[in-house]
Order: C-alpha cells, then structure tokens, then sequence
C-alpha cells in the first residue's frame, strides 16, 4: 500500500524513480493495464484514459514541467486544425513558420540557454547570465517559490517537440489529415512509453492505429514479454553492469590505466549505449504492443553496419528519419542547395570555430571550398556532390546538438557528418565496395565499429578537456605490458566477460535471434511463467548494485 500511494499521490518523483528499470514504473503499469482491461472498447475513452495517465506519469517524474507538454499540446492541436483549412499558400506558409517557432523556441530556451549564452561570453568576452523568466512571472503570480528559477531541462522536451513539429508539417504537406478529436491528439503525443525517451513517432504511422479495435494474440503477447525480457536484460546487464564494474572507472580516471584500457572501456562504452537506448526502446514497444499499439524498430543491430552510412541507416532509425525528412531534404538532400543552406554552413562554422578555439579549421574551411571551386570549373556537376556534403554536414552537426547543449556533441556530429561526406566519394572509386569476400566485409566492420566508438570520446567525456586527457592516453601511454594487462583482467574479468558475451549476441546471425523469440512464443503459458521467474531473479542479482539512469533521459 505504501507503493501505492507513493506512486500514485500528487507528489512529485524523479525520472530515474518511475523508470523501465524501476519496480514502481511497474507497479505503475500493471494498475495500468488493469483499469485498461475495462476502458480499452471504447475508443474515446481509451484515449482520454491513457492521454490522463501519461500526463500523471510525466507530472510525477517532471513536475510543474507537465504545463509546457499540455501547452504544446493544445497549440499544436489548433495548428494541425488551422492550417488544414487554409487553402492559400502563403497563409499556410505562415502558420508552418509559426509553429516552427513556437516549438523551437522552447527547446532552444529550455535546453540550449546555457550554452549558447556561455559561448556567446566566450566569443566577445562578455559576462551575461541566464535566467527563467517564465519562472519568474510564474511565481509573480502563484508566489515565491511555487517554479525552480533555474532554467532546468524538462524530460522527453526533445522528442515530444520534434514529434508536434512533424504533424504540423505533414499536415501542411498533405500527407495526412487531423485527428478526429483532442484527446486523440494528446493520446500520440503523450503516450507514456516514448514521450521521455523516445523512439519519434511519427504521426503517420502512429495515428491510424488509434482508431482501430484492441488485439492481442497469444503470439503477440509472447512477442512482448520477450521484446520486455530482452530490453531489460540489455539495460541491466550489457549497460549498467558493464558501466558501473568497468567502464566508469576507466573512463573516468584514464590517467590511472594504460592507454590500450582506455580503448577497450570505450568498446564497452558502445556496447552500453547500446544496450541502454535500443533496450529501452525494446521494452517501449514491448508494453505498447500488450496495449495494442505498434511502435517501429529503432535500431537494427547497428554493428553489423559496414560503413559510416549503414550505420546510420540502422542506429536511431526515428532520429535519423527525421532529420531526414524535416531538415536535409528541405535543405535540397543529395540534389541542389538552398540559401539555407549557405546560411547554416557559414554560421555553423563560425560557431564551431569559436567554441572549439580550432582556428586552424579556417584554413581547413578555405581549402575545402577552393577544392569545390576548382573542381566546379572542371566539371559542373561537382556543383551538386557539394551541396550534397553541406547538407550532410548541417544535418549531422545539427544531430549532434539535439543530442545535447555541449561543444562535444557538435564535435561529434561534425565528425559523423565529415565521415559520411568522404564514404559517399570513396565508395565511387573503392574496389572493395561491392565484394561479397568474407574479410572484406569483416575488415568494413571492423573499420566502421572503431570509427563510431572513437567519436564516442567526445560524446561520453562531457567536461573540458577530458577527451584530449584520453586521447593523450591512447596515442601517448598506450604502454602494454602482460603483467598488468593479466592483473586487470583479473580484476574487471566479471564486465568484460559480458561485454563478450553482449557482442557475441548482437553479432550472432538474425536467425539466431528469431528462432529465440519463436521458441519462447511457443512454449506453454506455465514455462513461459517459470521463464519470467527465473529471469527477474537473476536481473534482480546484476540490478543490486549497479542502477544507472538511462543515458537518453539527457537529451
């Protein structure tokens, strides 16, 4: 009864609190799921109920921060509806201009302030501070105290924004009409199992099937427990496990160890992130799918990827779809170039310039563009491979700014996106590109894996200083001897037997994993049970202590 209340009271609670990997977030779903027994036939009501329950979800886990979901719930509701009735364009043009701003605006106040703030001090020398304003006159007049003056991140405020800018635009693209009703609306953009982290819904795939009647088959119930088992088993103990008996020691403290743990704690760090998103989206579509809803795959085993490309085709697929969708082709994609896209090029340069201190890359910058130039001259079709790179470029450092407001994320996206630009050029001359020779392919794996975890560094190390700290131990001390190599894998041999063990799975044939999920479907309710039983008790082993927060609860 004290869960209960706990739980369920109007008191607030934090994310880590009502997270997959929490018992109270299961609790909270198995009373969940027991009222939804009774509600789920009437299509309206089931959208008021889960629209009511997800908005108490979010309020216990962000507070006072659940009136800024609401707000962009009705505002985006009343554009989808406005700019389907406007017939001429240039009112349509407005209104889509509008709700970008709308949308972005609290983003950008919300999760960018800081940073921009700071590197705008750090620019022109000046000595700004920020501050909530939104606080402030909030608590003008509900008194002192009632909001955090402290401009703090709201959960999930990078999705649910991405997901309302999405709706509006397919509407004002034609590709879909709006929902029936509000609360139908309300129901696909706070919809408890993606709006904190994830996957982008988009609203296409998603709210079609808010019309349809409540199925669940003995097959699809199997499906998502496994798909639950799974995402569990890969949160707790590929990620958290791995993180908190290995890689957060090394990483953290890389001075400490020679230079080669460093490289073999950041293949962890890829085999935890990992297991900590795509497992999390596992157990995201595995709860939908006991209330009847299908979410789309995130991931598709994304080390397997043999180039830059490929990896990005299956890591974060929703991100990835929407950037896209939203941002490159709207740039011109692969075919021409818009004054978008010189505008954002120069800015994004400046910028990275300037919060990098790299001003070297100016001569980086001015070479590149009169390699363009001279080769333009040879042939004008060089013309449309150029803005092809630019585009890719914005869209990837762009990417690595949503992920957050850090210097080291847009390091990290300009590195992916460099990364892209030089594989779509090399893979027109490479010899290796289309053969099927088992170590060619290999070797692509191996190359695309490294390259990933390296920009990893700068995506891992958040503070100043601490990526060229490991850099220096891995090119500078890597320092292997045998003794030492033998007593620290002595010491650690417990994580890094799971980290074997968890690309053992990830790399295993997708057969492999098929037949696992058939077996289980198949296998009778009462086995099944014993399965879950055993499962949780050695979850419950590797959970005692090693909790870590899921890393996208960040961005």
């Amino acid at each position: 009864m004290e869960s209960l209340h706990r739980i369920f009271s109007f008191t607030h609670m934090s994310a880590d609190d009502l997270a997959f990997n929490r018992l109270d977030f299961w609790i909270f779903f198995l009373v969940f799921m027991v009222l939804f027994s009774f509600l789920h036939k009437n299509q309206l009501v089931r959208s008021m109920f889960i629209t009511v329950m997800s908005l108490f979800l979010y309020f216990k886990t962000s507070g006072f921060f659940v009136t800024l979901l609401a707000l962009s719930v009705i505002v985006n509701f009343f554009l989808g509806k406005w700019i389907f009735k406007v017939e001429k364009p240039l009112g349509r043009k407005w209104i889509i201009a509008f709700s970008a701003v709308f949308n972005l605006f609290f983003l950008g106040f919300f999760k960018y302030a800081h940073f921009f703030t700071e590197s705008f001090n750090k620019m022109f020398h000046t000595d700004y501070e920020v501050f909530n304003t939104f606080a402030q006159w909030g608590n003008g007049f509900f008194g002192d105290g009632t909001f955090e003056t402290t401009i703090l991140l709201p959960a999930g405020v990078s999705f649910f924004t991405f997901q309302s800018i999405s709706y509006v635009v397919d509407i004002y693209r034609k590709e879909i009409q709006p929902v029936r009703n509000f609360w139908d609306y309300s129901f696909y953009v706070t919809y408890f199992p993606h709006v904190l982290m994830g996957p982008i819904v988009r609203a296409r795939d998603f709210i079609p099937q808010i019309y349809q009647k409540f199925h669940l088959t003995k097959k699809e119930f199997g499906e998502s427990v496994f798909l639950i088992m799974k995402g569990l088993f890969k949160k707790i103990v590929l990620a958290d496990f791995v993180a908190t008996h290995f890689i957060n020691m090394v990483v953290d403290n890389p001075g400490e160890y020679p230079g080669y743990w460093s490289v073999i704690a950041m293949w962890g760090y890829s085999l935890q992130i990992y297991g900590d998103f795509s497992g999390y989206t596992d157990i995201a579509i595995g709860i939908s799918k006991l209330m009847g809803f299908e979410l789309l795959p995130n991931f598709n085993s994304p080390y397997k990827a043999n180039s830059v490309a490929d990896f990005w085709r299956r890591w974060h697929k929703s991100l990835g779809s929407w950037l896209k969708d939203y941002l490159y082709i709207p740039l011109g994609g692969n075919k021409k170039g818009t004054i978008g896209t010189y505008i954002a090029i120069i800015v994004i340069f400046i910028f990275l310039i300037f919060i990098t201190g790299w001003y070297e890359l100016i001569f980086v910058y001015i070479g590149l563009m009169s390699l363009y130039g001279i080769a333009i001259l040879i042939s004008p079709k060089v013309k449309t491979f150029m803005h092809r790179d630019l585009n890719l470029l914005i869209t990837m450092i762009l990417g690595g700014l949503w992920h957050g407001a850090s210097e080291n994320f847009v390091i990290w996206g300009a590195m992916n996106g460099l990364a892209l630009v030089i594989y779509n050029h090399w893979k027109k001359v490479s010899p290796y590109e289309k053969s099927s020779w088992w170590i060619v392919h290999f070797w692509k794996i191996l190359i695309t894996f490294n390259f990933i975890t390296f920009t990893r560094i700068w995506f891992r190390l958040k503070t100043e200083g601490a990526p060229n700290n490991m850099l220096d131990r891995i090119f500078n001390h890597f320092d292997f001897e045998w003794e030492t190599f033998q007593t620290l894998a002595n010491t650690y041999y417990p994580a890094l037997l799971i980290m074997l063990l968890g690309f053992f799975i990830h790399w295993m044939p997708q057969k492999w994993k098929d037949f696992m999920v058939l077996s289980f479907v198949k296998t009778p309710m009462v086995l099944q049970m014993l399965i879950i039983a055993i499962f949780i008790v050695i979850l419950y082993q590797a959970a005692s202590d090693s909790f870590q927060p899921f890393v996208y609860l960040e961005f």
